[in-house]
């Protein structure tokens, strides 16, 4: 006779706790699903083609056809970290039947695609941000990272990769154009050369929680994954010498667990980082223009070129890094125009709407509905 889900239960749980399951999650599940629900977390993502774990078995999964139609955006998808509900049929398929709360969805806009946005992934506790000190190092782009991470309420954390290749004077520059900038972020030296900083990476991993890896192309982001798990389980690429860019490696998002219980989560190299119209990540990373903008004349003051306005006073007089207050008002902008192409396509969709009803309510009218 087959076990009762009662009697699975407690198995079930600690594979799905070795996943990444909070007691939120948990209690959430217990009050809201039916007892005969089977849960899963995304563990890869390839062109809508996904693969789900329950801690004990993988399953080769898709959406339902409802899901696909029923879906206004991006974020009706399922995304690497989200957890699922499934229906398994075969030895190692699934149909994946809905998408379970999340905790966090860490989304930049759709490269291309204006007023869209694409996920990098979900249910995120800490993000390791990975620039190559020898030469990807730029504050302006650690801002919007760092931007998209607070919008998202996950935590920061820069990994400066490739230390072995720059000198102590240049490491010392770097810091110090972060300090310019007032910028309070947590921060690692590393070289997976060397293995100099990989101690601390892992010192900051606790078990159950759930951390991603994020940065451009060819910064060393799954070199350092493959150090965490000491195996290749990535391929790995370097910066091109001719370009000064990164060669694409990482062709699609994937979930690992590691010996010490922490789970991460890989993402392919990101050239482009554009912002959605989420404007608390942007008021939390330049946190010193916010609080200035308390002082400007008008409160609702667009710091460009009004009177009375503290914060380019306070640029003025060297108070506030100009180069970090162009960057604010360039991303500011950018979150506008993300915001107006949204409301402009909602717009559209309404108009679309109403011709759609009016044409069947004639239809109707004249007898041919």
């Amino acid at each position: 006779m087959s076990a009762t889900r009662a009697e699975k239960v407690p198995g079930e749980k600690t594979a799905l706790r070795e996943l990444g399951l909070t007691q939120e999650m948990d209690s959430y599940i217990s009050d809201n699903l039916p007892p005969q629900s089977q849960i899963g977390r995304v563990i890869r993502e390839h062109r809508e083609r996904y693969a789900v774990s329950d801690g004990e078995n993988e399953f080769d999964a898709e959406i339902t056809g409802n899901m696909r139609y029923s879906a206004v955006s991006r974020k009706d998808f399922p995304a690497v970290g989200d957890w699922v509900t499934i229906t398994p049929y075969g030895p190692d398929q699934a149909i994946i039947n809905g998408i379970l709360p999340r905790k966090s969805l860490l989304a930049r806009q759709a490269v291309g695609k204006p007023g869209e946005i694409q996920i990098i992934s979900s249910n995120i506790d800490c993000a390791f941000i990975v620039q190559a000190i020898s030469n990807n190092f730029n504050t302006n782009r650690l801002e919007r990272y760092l931007t998209i991470c607070y919008s998202a309420a996950i935590e920061p954390v820069l990994v400066l990769s490739k230390i072995d290749l720059v000198s102590g004077d240049e490491v010392a520059e770097a810091m110090s154009a972060i300090e310019k900038r007032g910028r309070e972020v947590r921060y690692i030296l590393l070289s997976n050369m060397t293995g100099e900083g990989v101690d601390k990476v892992i010192s900051l991993m606790q078990k159950g929680l759930t951390y991603c890896v994020i940065g451009s192309s060819g910064v060393g982001k799954s070199t350092l994954i493959n150090t965490l798990l000491q195996r290749e389980a990535l391929r790995t690429g370097a910066i091109s010498s001719s370009t000064n860019k990164g060669r694409h490696v990482t062709e699609h998002r994937e979930l690992f667990l590691l010996d010490n219980g922490s789970i991460i989560i890989d993402t392919p190299g990101m050239k482009e980082l554009g912002l959605t119209d989420d404007s608390e990540g942007l008021s939390t990373t330049f946190g010193d223009i916010q609080k200035l903008s308390a002082e400007c004349r008008y409160p609702d003051c667009r710091h460009v070129s009004e009177s009375g306005c503290a914060v380019r006073d306070a640029v003025e007089k060297g108070v506030i890094s100009r180069e970090s207050y162009e960057n604010y008002l360039k991303m500011m902008r950018e979150q506008e125009r993300y915001a107006t192409t949204v409301a402009e396509k909602r717009r559209k969709e309404k108009q679309f709407g109403k011709l759609v009803k009016t044409y069947h309510r004639i239809k109707r009218e004249n007898g041919e509905g």
